[in-house]
């Protein structure tokens, strides 16, 4: 199960945001620009593949001649048909769900500051060692910021290895970055930007853990804090007070709706209703926020927008 399969991301009505998969949409539009760019590359043969090589694929060599554009048009390369195929497949899979759950501002951000990153952990490495300075293609590096993200942010979920044998994405992440890493220090000649998968894996849990704070917060976020405040001796009487407090019920009218917290000031709103959610998630994971809970969520993610 998907972050867009869950109950917290369906309307009241029990249907998903948007109705259709092939709606009008950031994932969708990458994929499209992808496909053209390699037709495009492949038009005229050698001479059309090797002009984009030159002024589009990342390299030491191109940036030695000022090319910072190819930080991005690398992006949207590819070096064959298989390779397309293989990221469209998985840009699908990790694409929908999230930038059905963060928006096509958000899921862009994401999408090109992972690539962004792991062209230049690439680089890095390519300057200590010409095992790694071969021109690079391809949107691998900003498709592993999104599984990093969605581990994180859908940490129950079901992710097939090789598409055929299941794994939560909480042991799926860990298990990623641990083989690239392998990848990385043995010696290989199979051609594939291993830094820059890294470095986009990395580059999603950085912008879930530091720019994304509306919508989650990583299992260790907040521990030495938890620590400071902890009271052993109070914590008798506070068992106590909050048994009897459970028997409490408040009055309908009483309870503040998304809407009417809406309209309180960023920063209280966030210390009053964001936070606590915010530990809920860190603890018990997304999955187990409430209706109610995933509308104030909403709620914040619109007054963050705003400022």
């Amino acid at each position: 199960m998907g972050l867009a399969d869950r109950y917290y991301m369906r309307d009241p009505a029990g249907e998903n945001r948007h109705r259709s998969p092939f709606a009008w949409s950031m994932w969708l539009t990458i994929l499209v620009i992808n496909i053209g760019v390699f037709f495009a590359q492949n038009s005229n043969g050698a001479a059309s593949h090797n002009a984009f090589m030159k002024y589009g694929a990342l390299s030491l060599g191109g940036l030695k001649d000022w090319f910072i554009w190819q930080f991005l048009t690398f992006q949207f390369l590819h070096g064959g048909l298989p390779h397309l195929v293989l990221n469209s497949v998985v840009l699908y899979s990790f694409g929908r769900p999230l930038e059905e759950f963060l928006g096509k501002r958000a899921f862009l951000k994401l999408y090109l500051l992972s690539g962004l990153a792991g062209g230049v952990a690439q680089i890095l490495l390519a300057l200590a060692s010409s095992r790694f300075a071969g021109p690079m293609v391809g949107a691998s590096a900003g498709i592993c910021g999104l599984v990093a993200a969605f581990a994180l942010l859908s940490p129950q979920s079901t992710i097939y290895l090789a598409f055929v044998i299941p794994c939560r994405a909480v042991y799926f992440l860990p298990l990623m970055i641990a083989l690239t890493v392998i990848l990385l220090v043995l010696p290989s000649n199979d051609h594939i930007a291993h830094g820059a998968h890294l470095g986009g894996m990395l580059a999603g849990i950085a912008w879930v853990k530091f720019g994304s704070r509306d919508y989650v917060q990583l299992p260790w976020a907040g521990l030495l804090e938890r620590w400071r405040r902890w009271r052993p001796l109070q914590s008798r009487q506070r068992k106590r007070e909050l048994v009897r407090a459970a028997s409490l019920r408040a009055k309908p009218w009483l309870q503040a709706s998304p809407e009417s917290l809406a309209d309180l000031p960023a920063d209280e709103f966030i210390s009053r209703e964001v936070d606590p959610i915010l530990d809920k998630i860190s603890q018990h994971g997304i999955q187990s926020l409430t209706e109610g809970e995933r509308k104030t969520l909403e709620a914040a993610r619109k007054k963050m927008a705003k400022r």
